[in-house]
């Protein structure tokens, strides 16, 4: 099949006529257990990936007596419960992602297998591009039944969506053209997980295990110490900041000089609220962003670009904590606590927020790795009977160790280049994401040519 074949030689099939669609088993909530074989749901599909995270497990006996659920390398998973129209495509019904994982996993209910019954003749990466098109994407949620305030698709509807099918040689064309995008995508978001994991590691270091005063002091009293590796990888002018000797406090003891103070004192801790959404004046062109948790409940980076609405001046009025400058530190305070981002945007907040708007005393790197640090007391202090949420009230009197200014100038200085690579990796990303949908929907319509396509490639810059 030449890169000059046209839409004549493409073939309308079912996909039913070319895939098995194989719903899971439904598992127990008394199966799960901490470890064994883990258990792929509806909450592991996100939009176009798997995602391997807080996975739950079933005992090892279930792959003797279930094997015809395991799912394997190459299969593409189905969501079959879900919502319309939200706002997120994450909780859409009929997301579809490639399963490119090795192990042994198994599938719970309301999730599908999608296998090509001639793998020879249907390219599953290239099926798994084409059902995730917003063509497919909402012919799933307009086919969708709803039941129990949610939308349900049958393996019948889904064998009966009618596709438009390339030759093989042609699928396999445009699978990888996309997949090249989707391998940088890929790249980009491992390369910002390893930054944030670094910048995580020098705040434990310096502000949580106390390392370099531990080295110092060691090297002062002529004696070794685990934390001498910390001098190592230091510069002379960094390490002069940090004292070699310790002092007691009211949460034992801490470097000299530093000072035990509250992170309410340390930073506005602010709220924020929802405009009524009966009135248009507040809504219609808005051009103010506002978040809410859901909108970090997507993001993979801590980093906040955008938001899924916006409102307008006469709606941001409304909210007394107005538009938050860039730089602030969001976290989300329920259903659930903890999401954590800084905004490179001026944005508005709901409700579900405490934001920190650092000033002089700490910077937003300081205080989002704090919050991290401490997420497990920042739970600890919420409560609620319908879901837990952390007060401004009870979150502002927490005890923050703080450094000497000149020792929080350098951790700023050394982790805002982290950052702003991230935020550069993340731009990048969403640049490359708008690129391969473009692409997506051209090539699977036929409109832009396989030849066509891999010049584009070529000349934009990855």
């Amino acid at each position: 099949m030449s890169s000059d074949a046209t839409n004549f030689e493409w073939t309308d099939v079912h996909l039913g006529d070319i895939a098995s669609i194989f719903p899971g088993f439904g598992f127990k909530s008394k199966d799960f257990q901490p470890s064994g074989i883990p258990i792929v749901k509806i909450k592991n599909v996100k939009a176009g990936e798997i995602s391997l995270h807080s996975l739950d497990h079933v005992d090892f006996e279930f792959e003797n007596t279930h094997q015809k659920y395991l799912v394997k390398k190459g299969d593409l998973l189905i969501t079959l419960s879900g919502n319309r129209y939200d706002g997120s495509p994450e909780t859409w019904v009929g997301k579809v992602a490639y399963f490119g994982h090795l192990g042994k996993f198994l599938l719970n209910q309301r999730v599908a297998f999608i296998r090509a019954n001639d793998p020879c003749h249907v390219d599953h990466r290239f099926l798994s591009y084409l059902l995730s098109s917003y063509q497919y994407q909402y012919e799933f949620i307009s086919i969708a039944t709803s039941s129990g305030g949610q939308a349900n698709l049958s393996s019948k509807q889904v064998n009966d969506v009618q596709l438009a099918l390339p030759p093989y040689p042609e699928q396999k064309a445009i699978a990888h053209i996309l997949g090249t995008l989707d391998d940088k995508i890929e790249l980009n978001r491992q390369t910002n997980k390893t930054l944030e994991a670094m910048a995580r590691a020098i705040f434990k270091s310096w502000f949580v295990d106390f390392d370099p005063v531990h080295a110092k002091r060691a090297r002062k009293g002529g004696g070794q110490s685990d934390a001498n590796a910390a001098v190592l990888s230091l510069s002379p002018d960094i390490l002069d900041l940090f004292p070699d000797s310790f002092q007691d406090s009211e949460l034992g003891e801490i470097p000299a000089g530093w000072v035990v103070s509250s992170i309410g004192e340390l930073a506005d801790c602010v709220g924020g609220g929802t405009p009524s959404t009966k009135n248009p004046d507040f809504w219609d062109n808005g051009q103010n962003a506002w978040a809410t948790p859901k909108d970090m409940a997507a993001l993979s980076d801590p980093i906040l670009l955008d938001t899924a609405r916006s409102i307008t001046d006469a709606g941001l009025v409304k909210i007394s904590s107005g538009l938050l400058p860039g730089d602030t530190v969001l976290m989300s305070s329920r259903a659930p606590v903890g999401y954590l981002a800084i905004n490179c945007i001026p944005v508005a907040i709901n409700q579900g927020f405490i934001a920190l708007k650092c000033g002089a005393r700490i910077s937003p790197y300081f205080a989002i790795n704090w919050c991290s640090e401490n997420m497990e007391q920042i739970e600890s202090r919420a409560s609620g009977t319908t879901f837990l949420e952390i007060s401004k009230k009870n979150f502002k009197p927490m005890f923050v160790v703080v450094p000497t200014t000149d020792l929080m100038a350098s951790f700023t200085q050394t982790a805002k280049p982290i950052y702003e690579k991230i935020e550069s990796n993340c731009l990048e990303t969403n640049r490359l994401i708008k690129l391969r949908d473009t692409l997506l929907s051209k090539l699977i319509s036929g409109e832009l040519r396989i030849k066509d396509a891999e010049k584009f490639l070529k000349e934009a810059p990855l």
